[in-house]
């Protein structure tokens, strides 16, 4: 537990991570002694969430949160009323935390109550966030993961065959296209393999050709885990030194995803469980034939959520995912 100095004090990412990754709860005051109002950034939950706790003023309440994935409202601590801004969603920890400290700043050194502070923050970050190129939190989860299968599809292929066969970035059905099989890969930061899919077609198989589904789970893995911007360098090194056009390709291909090394990179994960590779056809899943014809030709997209912790790897899968980590 830490007590800040009469200036704002500084609680970069790297050190929140810290924590998440160890799974340890700790507390950070980032408010002086003398201020009106103590102001804590919380780790809680086993290392697992953070929130942002304000000192509530006499009769004054909790705030309304203006934003469906943060949420406001009343603990005590140590005899103390506090409002706690917090969240669910873990795959925006980075950015919740962002928002945490931008909303603090305002309280200590700006005088603004808690919804003023959180109001104006909100305002300002959609003046600033309305652009229409990058990649989300969960986009670069996913990218992580399709380019650790990337490279061990080329550990048995070869670069050139594995880049051409990485159709992901061309927003193809599936995200690998095989000599003899298709491959959906699926990325989760959740402590359960839960994958969002995207319209009906893609777990179902394309005709004469076997689907396989690769589910990975990643969770944070401080010093000792892996930046995207990490990885793709990684993977770009291994694609130049075997073959030149290809790694031209694979440029071309990273791109297209949005990827830009200009972007701010500073999340680092790790396996958080050995992947999942099983046929498509036992996932819980969604095909088209399920659907009568009379209703099919209303519906214009289909989104849902599965969970396959149930299912167990195969053993003549046709990708090596033996010692597989992320680039």
């Amino acid at each position: 537990m830490t007590d800040g100095g009469g200036d704002f004090p500084e609680l970069p990412w790297s050190t929140v991570e810290h924590y998440l990754g160890e799974r340890q709860a700790a507390s950070y005051r980032l408010s002086p002694p003398t201020a009106e109002r103590a102001v804590w950034y919380e780790i809680a939950d086993g290392g697992r969430a953070v929130s942002l706790q304000v000192e509530l003023l006499r009769h004054q309440q909790p705030p309304r949160s203006s934003l469906p994935a943060v949420t406001i409202d009343q603990v005590h601590r140590n005899g103390t009323r506090m409002a706690r801004i917090h969240t669910t969603q873990v795959t925006l920890m980075r950015d919740f935390h962002d928002l945490l400290i931008a909303v603090a700043g305002r309280v200590v050194t700006g005088d603004r109550d808690l919804g003023q502070a959180f109001e104006e923050t909100v305002h300002a970050w959609s003046e600033l966030l309305n652009r229409p190129r990058g990649l989300g939190v969960e986009r670069r989860i996913g990218l992580h993961g399709e380019l650790a299968v990337l490279r061990s599809v080329a550990r048995t292929h070869g670069w050139a065959e594995a880049v051409d066969a990485w159709t992901g970035p061309k927003a193809e059905q599936h995200d690998f296209g095989l000599p003899s099989f298709d491959l959906e890969v699926k990325t989760t930061a959740s402590e359960e393999r839960r994958h969002t899919i995207h319209g009906i077609h893609q777990l179902t198989e394309t005709a004469g050709r076997a689907l396989w589904f690769a589910s990975i789970q990643l969770t944070r893995g401080g010093l000792g885990g892996r930046s995207l911007g990490e990885s793709v360098s990684t993977v770009l090194h291994d694609a130049r030194a075997a073959h030149r056009i290809a790694s031209a390709r694979l440029e071309g291909a990273l791109s297209s995803c949005g990827w830009s090394e200009n972007e701010p990179d500073d999340e680092r994960w790790t396996l958080r469980t050995a992947p999942l590779l099983v046929p498509a056809d036992r996932l819980p899943r969604l095909t088209v034939s399920m659907i009568p014809p009379a209703v099919r030709e209303h519906i214009s997209a289909v989104d849902y959520r599965i969970r396959v912790d149930h299912l167990s790897p195969v053993s003549d899968s046709p990708v090596d995912l033996t010692d597989f980590r992320l680039p």
